[in-house]
C-alpha cells in the first residue's frame, strides 16, 4: 500500500511488524527501495554525514535514482571537515539539501552570545534541544514528512541493538532504519567498492563524528559512539529517543 497523503496518521496502514519481519535482515538497497515504491511523497532521509549517512545516501541517489530531501541539523559547532564534505557531496550528488539550523542565529559567536559560554557544558540537554531536537522537528513538518530515514546501526552501541527497521517517531511518522542490521565492516565494504567519499576524521579515531566541541576520539573496544557526550552519562542526542 503507498502512502500519498501529507498526513503521518496515514503510516497506520503500514503493518510494521510484517514489515520488521521481512526487512529485519534486508539489504539497505531492498528497504530503500520499498521505502521509494510506497511512499511516492513525503519521504525525507536526515543526515550527519557520517559514513553510514553517505551510504544511505548514495544507495539513493546512484543505484535507486530517486533523490529525496536531504535534511542537514547545522548547529554551528561542526569540525570545518564536516562542512567540507557537506559541500562536496551536495555538488557530487546534486543533493536536495535542507539545511535547518537555530533560528536567527549564523555563528559560533552569535550562539554564544544568546546562551553563553559553552552551553552544553552547562545543561547538554538544552543544548541539543536548540540546535537539534527543534530544528529536526521544524524542518521535518515544513518538508511535510511521512517518513524519514536514519543511518543507525544496532552495532554502534548497547542501547540500539533492539532497534527495527521500521518503527513509528512521536508524531506518528514512519522512522526507518535501512542499514541496522549493518555491522561496521560491511559499511566500510561498500565505500570501498563504490568509491564513496567520507569524512576524513574517520581515519583518525572518529567513527561518530557530532558536534566538535564534544566529539572525543574514541578508543579500540569503546562502542563507536563512546566519543559522544563523553563523560555526561548521555547516550543519544534527544532525536531517537
Amino acid at each position: 500500500m503507498s502512502l500519498s497523503t501529507d498526513s503521518p496518521s496515514q503510516t497506520a496502514n503500514f503493518d510494521l511488524e510484517a514489515l520488521n519481519q521481512k526487512y529485519d535482515t534486508a539489504h539497505p538497497r531492498d528497504i530503500l527501495a520499498w521505502c521509494v515504491e510506497n511512499i511516492p511523497t513525503g519521504l525525507v532521509q536526515t543526515s550527519a554525514f557520517n559514513v553510514d549517512d553517505i551510504v544511505i545516501t548514495d544507495i539513493l541517489y546512484r543505484e535507486l535514482k530517486h533523490p529525496v530531501p536531504v535534511m542537514f541539523l547545522d548547529t554551528l559547532h561542526h569540525f570545518p571537515q564536516t562542512l567540507e564534505l557537506v559541500g562536496k557531496l551536495k555538488e557530487q550528488y546534486n543533493l536536495d539539501l535542507k539545511i535547518y539550523k537555530t533560528p536567527d542565529i549564523d555563528t559560533r559567536e552569535a550562539f554564544t552570545a544568546k546562551h553563553g559560554e559553552a552551553l552544553w557544558d552547562k545543561d547538554i540537554s538544552q543544548f541539543h534541544q536548540i540546535t537539534k531536537i527543534e530544528p529536526l522537528q521544524r524542518g521535518l513538518a515544513e518538508l511535510n514528512a511521512i517518513a524519514w530515514l536514519t543511518g543507525r546501526r544496532r552495532d554502534q552501541a548497547n542501547t540500539r541493538q533492539y532497534m527495527n527497521i521500521f518503527e513509528l517517531d512521536g508524531k506518528q511518522r514512519l522512522k526507518v532504519n535501512p542499514i541496522a542490521s549493518w555491522t561496521r565492516k560491511e559499511t566500510w565494504a561498500y565505500v570501498a567498492e563504490h568509491k564513496v567519499i567520507y569524512n576524513p576524521l574517520h581515519d583518525q579515531g572518529y567513527p561518530s563524528i557530532g558536534d566538535e566541541p564534544i566529539t572525543t576520539p574514541v578508543a579500540e573496544g569503546e562502542d563507536e559512539r563512546a566519543g559522544r557526550w563523553r563523560g555526561t552519562g548521555k547516550t543519544e542526542c534527544g532525536i531517537h529517543i
